[in-house]
């Protein structure tokens, strides 16, 4: 096994696809890595020294692990038993928050291991289990490890009962074979090869046992205290961005103590909390946002926008043509020399300054704007980013098509040929982050992210087209039939529809004034004829394809 040092190229993964890495045998290597275990923990004293008896009988070297207990203010206090790791100590969390989300930012701050491990307090796991998954953080440094785990009701156990079986190999003999419930995650597992043929494997990270890099996890900055539910998912959506590639191993085995939540008396009301956070923080997740009118607290789409030396008139018009399109979950960046605008300053009109001024006082209250002086390095956690000059906003179905073909293409950038010449980019931003992390010196990203996602050029006019509605169906004229439905189940005969030749009624013969005028008012009264024109008229059809005629003075 190539251990990473820093000076060789990191592998380039496409997707998912970790098979290019191959991790060491367990038993057949040596680990260099130190780790902290992070258990996050409230109550629950008899199932965390089950938990943490299973540690102590861990094959990854003891000198190179330490595990911290985050006390989430339980009552009594938890406290270390006798069978542990050596290196073992508690923390409290400080105040300000609580759950696990606030508890693991507060065991990672105290965390000094290059690998940090989370993992459940109610969870026996197998003697290889650390190192099955830190073998793969020696390969490369924007892996995420995720274990495997079955569910069981916990029997009698005792610490001793557990570190033995654990020991020797054999933790699932402590509980029946019948007792043993597989997760819904190693069924998925298994179905996406892995997660290598998995579009989001990130959703398959649900948390009970995760291991990554200290580097990677501060650069998602932990994790979000207010999400009290589905904090692992949300974390992980953000490692996704990131550039993170997710990779299960099933060697490290796990029972968990307990059946999930799920499946308990709330288990629909802990759903619908999940998806409320969710909702908000992972766009990915358009199930959850079916709701146009909404606003959402991380939007779809940035679109990007270099408003230096536009003019308001022109800054105006982008956003506004944003902002009208069939996407309605956006925000827009405009990239600007914002700061002169501070400190109370006074703009003459008709410069640069004063025509951003107006351009704030028109978007400063609407929060799908926003000013910088310049654009992020990435989108994060916004999933895609649309970069276009600002005299050539989007059409309004543009942003909506190009992120589905992008969607469903799994590329990783889009480079959009524009009308009027140049070029607009859509970015994946999972695909922009990865390349920022793996591309050298002197080579173009775009070259990189071709290898790790997919790159495609395109014509800007592919996507601006609209959908075509159905025809409606031509509204049937006013006729005598619609007067007299009768009328169309007896037609007359064609020799009463077709008037005689003046010759057939004879020489001489007229009909009678009195009949002829009554018959002619009998057929106006059925049928209103509009008079035609002495010459053609032009027609305008209007947006709908609908024909309009001029109309006409008296």
């Amino acid at each position: 096994m190539a251990h990473l040092t820093g000076v060789e190229p990191r592998p380039r993964i496409r997707h998912n696809d970790y098979s290019p890495l191959t991790p060491p045998p367990i038993g057949g290597w040596t680990p260099t890595l130190s780790a902290s275990v992070v258990i996050p923990a409230h109550g629950g004293q008899h199932r965390l020294d089950l938990t943490l008896a299973a540690l102590a009988a861990q094959t990854y070297p003891a000198h190179l692990t330490e595990v911290i207990v985050v006390d989430d203010r339980s009552d009594p206090p938890l406290r270390l038993p006798d069978l542990r790791p050596d290196n073992t100590r508690v923390v409290v969390v400080p105040p300000g928050g609580w759950g696990a989300g606030h508890a693991m930012n507060a065991g990672i701050a105290a965390a000094e291991g290059e690998i940090v491990q989370r993992l459940d307090a109610d969870m026996v796991i197998s003697r290889e289990h650390l190192e099955a998954l830190f073998r793969w953080h020696h390969l490369t440094d924007y892996l995420v490890t995720i274990g495997g785990k079955k569910f069981a009701e916990e029997p009698a156990l005792t610490p001793a009962q557990v570190h033995e079986a654990v020991r020797h190999g054999s933790p699932e003999d402590l509980f029946g074979p019948s007792a043993l419930v597989s997760s819904s995650t190693e069924e998925t597992i298994r179905r996406l090869d892995g997660l290598r043929a998995s579009k989001n494997p990130y959703q398959v990270c649900t948390g009970p046992t995760v291991s990554l890099r200290r580097a990677l996890l501060d650069e998602v900055r932990g994790f979000d205290p207010e999400v009290v539910r589905g904090q692992d998912t949300e974390f992980a959506y953000r490692l996704a961005q990131a550039g993170a590639v997710f990779v299960p191993d099933m060697e490290a085995r796990a029972v968990h103590l307990g059946l999930p939540a799920q499946r308990g008396e709330h288990g629909k009301s802990i759903v619908r909390l999940v998806e409320a956070h969710l909702a908000h923080r992972v766009p990915l997740r358009r199930d959850l946002r079916k709701e146009p009118g909404r606003r959402w607290l991380v939007p779809y789409v940035e679109v990007v926008f270099d408003v230096t030396g536009a003019d308001e008139r022109r800054i105006v018009a982008a956003v506004d043509a944003v902002l009208r399109g069939t996407l309605t979950d956006v925000a827009v960046t405009l990239a600007g020399p914002w700061s002169p605008l501070e400190g109370g300053r006074r703009w003459a009109p008709g410069t640069e300054a004063f025509d951003l001024a107006l351009v704030r006082a028109a978007f400063g209250h609407d929060a799908r704007v926003r000013f910088a002086e310049r654009a992020a390095p990435t989108a994060a956690p916004i999933p895609f980013r649309y970069t276009a000059p600002v005299d050539a906003p989007p059409a309004p179905a543009l942003l909506e098509r190009a992120v589905k073909a992008m969607l469903e293409e799994r590329i990783g950038l889009l480079i959009l040929d524009l009308p009027g010449g140049g070029t607009a980019t859509l970015e994946r931003t999972e695909a922009v982050a990865r390349a920022r992390r793996l591309t050298a010196p002197g080579e173009d990203p775009a070259d990189v992210i071709a290898q790790t996602h997919g790159v495609r050029h395109a014509a800007a006019s592919e996507f601006e087209e609209l959908p075509k509605a159905p025809a409606k169906p031509a509204a049937p004229a006013a006729s005598q039939t619609a007067r007299n439905p009768a009328a169309a189940q007896t037609p007359k005969p064609a020799a009463a529809r077709t008037p005689k030749p003046a010759a057939a009624r004879g020489p001489g013969r007229r009909r009678p004034r009195r009949r002829a005028a009554a018959a002619c008012s009998a057929r106006s009264s059925t049928i209103r004829r509009r008079p035609r024109p002495a010459t053609p008229v032009a027609r305008r059809r209007g947006p709908a394809g609908q024909v309009f005629l001029p109309v006409r003075s008296s």
